[in-house]
């Protein structure tokens, strides 16, 4: 009898690093370098002005060796603090909008990083309409795919193996996309209104049906949706209208770009268990944006559409009406939501069912969003990074005090290295999980639900303190890239 085949797993992420003495990075190891020449020139005139310079290098190197459980530096613990308490003091944890708000034109817009956010109407090679989502902040360009997953239940180990191989020459075709700067892929699960199978089951449910069989149906209508949930899946694609630092391209010349480039994104998504995949229209995407904001308007936006009455939201009134953040949590309209990140990636080797409980609706959550976001490099810049973090590897594992996660590092690294060598893309990607409960009191069970999934998912999550109203904005399909937004450059933050 021949033995059965082993389970497929998958592995080797790694987080990019900074070469420096011990704990610290690249800047603290300048800053400390810098310093003792600085304290050898001072000790030559002074020996007090010296041990005084001295005990300021030290003072200023010491949150940048102390770090949490999630790896964030004192230094980054403290910088939040005054970020939060400066904008707190500025009355930036608040806003109001529509006719009583500050709002232009007493619209409703959305808040934050997306405030100057546009909508524009497009239409892709195949000839199918699609919103287009443009952010004037950072010149970027977003159209959102829904998917309709087939999901793995009853799959072959196989086919789910196939999938995931799919998937990852999908993610590595986007390094060759021109001008494409982010994707991202947001599953979302809330309960099930019963609109739709409502609106189903009438629209087919003949006159001349047995009374016997319309009311089996009518009991279903009236029976299945308590309890169950809806799962939604939209897959976000960015571009940038300046890529690399060329001349911004109008947004006539983006929606014409973005529109040929659509077909074939969602070609190369049918084999990797999306199901049907389409654009999104700007109808569609300010109803989800508007519901995410205010999930009570859920249950009128879906009775209107069964009723056949037209929404046709404009872009401009799919904001809150009131919205006010919180150090660790962000309230908004009838919703109040809680954003976990992704401190740390699964260690070792896991299966392609790694998420499978996390991504699962639960009891405790009203809402829950999971959003998977991805910063594919061009193929010059990926050989150059895994080089990067080649070296890296090995210059902390020369150390005098070299520890076995180093080792592991070293040999990740090749294998990063190897396989960049082969053909595989390079991919950065980060994790973000929103939690949206009605009221306060239901804060506590929900927070508790997310502590409860993340262990079987493998991976550490942190709630975003001082931050939750851009880690919710973040977690939207709006193509908000988080790096492009800060004012310390991604490279400065990443040799800290």
């Amino acid at each position: 009898m021949a033995p059965a085949d082993s389970d497929r797993t998958y592995g080797n992420w790694r987080k990019p690093t900074s070469p420096g003495i011990g704990q610290l990075g690249l800047v603290g190891t300048l800053l400390l370098l810098g310093g003792l020449v600085a304290c050898v020139i001072t000790m030559m005139f002074s020996l007090l002005a010296a041990l005084i310079l001295a005990a300021c290098i030290a003072c200023a190197l010491l949150p940048m060796l102390l770090r949490d459980r999630n790896g964030r530096t004192g230094l980054q613990t403290v910088t939040t603090w005054l970020s939060w308490l400066r904008g707190r003091r500025a009355g930036q944890h608040l806003y109001r909008s529509g006719p009583l708000g500050l709002s232009y034109a007493g619209q409703f817009q959305l808040p934050g990083l997306a405030a100057a956010s546009t909508m524009v109407n497009a239409t892709d090679s195949y000839g199918r309409d699609f919103g287009l989502i443009v952010v004037p902040a950072t010149g970027h360009y977003t159209a959102v795919f829904e998917a309709s997953a087939d999901g793995a239940a009853l799959v072959d180990a196989d086919q789910v193996d196939t999938w995931v191989a799919y998937w990852g020459q999908w993610l590595a075709a986007l390094a060759y996309e021109p001008a494409l700067v982010a994707a991202s892929v947001v599953i979302e699960t809330a309960p099930d209104l019963g609109t739709r199978l409502e609106r189903e089951v009438h629209g087919n449910l003949s006159p001349d049906a047995p009374e016997l069989a319309a009311a089996v149906l009518s009991d279903v209508v009236r029976t299945y949706p308590a309890g169950s949930a809806q799962v939604s899946t939209r897959i976000a694609v960015t571009y940038a209208a300046a890529p690399r630092g060329g001349r911004r391209r109008s947004t006539e010349a983006m929606a014409r770009e973005v529109g040929t480039r659509l077909p074939g994104l969602t070609a190369g998504l049918s084999m990797t268990g999306a199901g049907a995949v389409r654009p999104m229209t700007s109808s569609e995407l300010a109803e989800a944006i508007r519901i995410a904001y205010d999930p009570a308007c859920h249950q009128m936006l879906e009775s209107a559409r069964s009723a056949g009455h037209p929404i046709g939201l404009a872009w401009e009134q799919v904001g809150p009406a009131a919205a006010q953040e919180s150090w660790d949590h962000y309230r908004h309209d009838s919703g109040i939501s809680v954003t976990w990140g992704m401190s740390e990636a699964p260690r070792g080797e896991v299966l392609s069912g790694v998420l499978t409980e996390l991504l699962a609706p639960h009891r405790d959550i009203t809402r829950k969003r999971v959003a998977l976001l991805y910063r594919p490099y061009d193929p010059a810049s990926a050989a150059r990074l895994v080089e990067r973090d080649r070296r890296d590897a090995r210059f902390r594992l020369g150390g005098a005090h070299a520890a076995a996660r180093d080792s592991v590092a070293v040999a990740a690294a090749d294998q990063s290295a190897r396989e960049e060598a082969k053909g595989a893309g390079l991919v950065r990607f980060a994790m973000l999980v929103t939690a949206t409960v009605p009221t306060l009191e239901d804060l506590p069970a929900a927070a508790a639900a997310i502590d409860v999934l993340a262990p079987p998912a493998r991976i550490r999550l942190r709630r975003m303190y001082g931050a939750q109203a851009p880690a919710f904005a973040a977690a939207l399909p709006l193509g908000l890239v988080l790096p492009d937004h800060l004012q310390v450059p991604q490279t400065i933050r990443e040799a800290m």
